[in-house]
């Protein structure tokens, strides 16, 4: 099985297409699911922005995020540090496939209810910073060749700021690195999932991709293995209620059927240049195997302005 290149965890030369899309997602979460967060650095050189999202959430908490979709390009075409706005973030690869670092400065926004991303979000404004280091746990995944992009389950540690309130992190977490083709929120749905049982298995798994068809992309990284089972098949059922928000999810793929319970939101409100909007939740989750065994990860779903639906559950 090959490895990432070491090479890629650096940005990469777009072609022309408009919506030409490089992202780095770093996801986070504490064992017992009492926090999590992510934060996502977006390129769209074609059109000249960064878009930039980070958040912090919790079964107790109000939702923190910041969304900017306006960040200006970094000054070099290699760097991964934003400015803007009440918003600072660097993103550094200290060791490639090993160890990345990423730290954020800006102003959020707390709300109570998420779905308020959605219209006029209004909340309070807060100070909400973090210092977080990411440390593969065990080993990076490269995607098949349908589209460049590798996966790596980590260890995750450091420090979270939100306001006077100052938390030690150490928890667990996915990051992910992507790139090379248009990124269409706004005509494709999916379902993107990244998980950790209490026994050490890693898994991810993305499905829902085309319409009737059980096709997608998925591992699994069992206890002490430092290999990957893979699969090309994702059975995917969702269940959704008030303003499309999903409230529980099948994930069938590798071997494994995982429960996927959100336990809080972070949606996202994605507009197309042309006025088109898309609707991208993602949650801190709570994660039950079909075996018994639970767990926690992160989940995400894109639900475009059209008819489709991804499949629901049964």
């Amino acid at each position: 099985m090959a490895a990432p290149d070491p090479a890629d965890e650096h940005r990469h030369t777009p072609d022309d297409d408009p919506l030409w899309n490089e992202s780095y997602y770093l996801d986070f979460f504490t064992e017992d699911l009492s926090l999590g967060g992510y934060a996502r650095i977006g390129f769209y050189p074609n059109l000249g922005r960064v878009w930039y999202w980070a958040c912090l959430v919790g079964p107790d908490r109000p939702l923190v995020t910041v969304i900017d979709h306006d960040v200006p390009l970094p000054s070099s075409a290699r760097s991964l540090e934003i400015r803007h706005d009440g918003l600072w973030a660097d993103h550094v690869v200290e060791t490639p496939n090993e160890h990345m670092s990423i730290n954020l400065e800006a102003f959020a926004l707390q709300l109570d209810d998420p779905r308020e991303v959605y219209g006029d979000a209004r909340g309070q404004r807060v100070p909400f910073g973090f210092e977080l280091d990411f440390h593969t746990d065990r080993a990076a995944y490269l995607w098949p060749p349908v589209t460049p992009r590798y996966e790596i389950p980590c260890r995750v540690e450091g420090e979270i700021q939100l306001g006077d309130e100052r938390i030690t992190f150490d928890g667990w977490g996915q990051r992910d690195h992507s790139w090379g083709a248009a990124r269409d929120w706004w005509a494709n749905q999916w379902s993107w999932t990244a998980a950790r049982l209490e026994d050490g298995t890693r898994t991810h798994a993305v499905g829902g991709l085309l319409a009737g068809y059980d096709w997608g992309v998925a591992y699994r990284l069992d206890p002490d293995a430092s290999a990957f089972a893979e699969g090309d098949v994702v059975v995917l059922g969702v269940a959704e209620a008030q303003d499309r928000l999903p409230v529980r999810t099948s994930i069938g793929a590798c071997g494994l059927t995982l429960d996927f319970e959100p336990m809080a939101y972070s949606p996202v409100l994605l507009v197309h240049p042309d006025g088109r909007e898309a609707r991208f939740p993602r949650a801190l989750a709570r994660v039950t195997a079909d075996d018994g065994r639970t767990g926690g990860g992160w989940i995400e779903w894109n639900q475009p302005p059209t008819d489709a639906r991804l499949p629901p559950l049964a």
